[in-house]
């Protein structure tokens, strides 16, 4: 699965469940996607919570394979900034 691809589903996520501040998913050297005023884009910017997570795992993610906290506790992701907002990942994932 491509950034463009999770990238894409993450959108659908976003339109069905809209989100109250900005989240970055940081996946290094293989790019960003950023939720912010209900789009989602590529550019890499500041956020109000950054997600640091590989593409194989971030695309774990999105189609349901991961649990956003058995990720957490396992390492697999990793959460700066306002936390809350990515308590909100269930919901968004579920678009």
């Amino acid at each position: 699965m491509t950034l463009a691809d999770i990238t894409a589903l993450l959108q659908r996520g976003v339109d069905h469940a809209p989100l109250q501040g900005s989240l970055k998913f940081d996946c290094g050297a293989d790019g960003v996607v950023v939720l912010e005023n209900n789009t989602t884009s590529n550019t890499d910017r500041p956020a109000n919570c950054t997600i640091r997570i590989t593409l194989d795992n971030l695309a774990k993610l999105v189609k349901g394979k991961l649990n956003p906290m058995t990720g957490v506790v396992t390492g697999k992701l990793k959460v700066s900034g306002d936390a809350r907002i990515a308590l909100k990942l269930g919901e968004l994932l579920k678009g």
